[in-house]
């Protein structure tokens, strides 16, 4: 089956030509930008500890996986003091 271009409703995106770059290297841009909210609630900051506390808790079961298994990974980066937020 033929492709034919004009079956297609909707507008068409024209290609642009590029400026001349001068032997430039195009910037690839990776990953999402980080943009901090505005305001910080106190259900985003409770989220986020919460959040911190399954990826400790997944980390750690990973690590004991893979030593009883017979590996060597284990969880460089301890905690930080989590009993702050237990107390609230």
């Amino acid at each position: 089956m033929t492709q034919k271009g004009d079956l297609f409703k909707g507008k068409q995106k024209k290609k642009s030509i590029p400026p001349s770059r001068h032997g430039k290297i195009c910037h690839t841009r990776k990953g999402k930008r980080v943009i901090k909210p505005s305001k910080v609630t106190k259900e985003m900051e409770t989220d986020k500890e919460l959040s911190k506390f399954i990826n400790y808790c997944n980390e750690v079961k990973a690590a004991t996986v893979a030593n009883k298994e017979g590996g060597q990974l284990s969880i460089v980066k301890p905690q930080a003091d989590s009993s702050s937020g237990a107390k609230k």
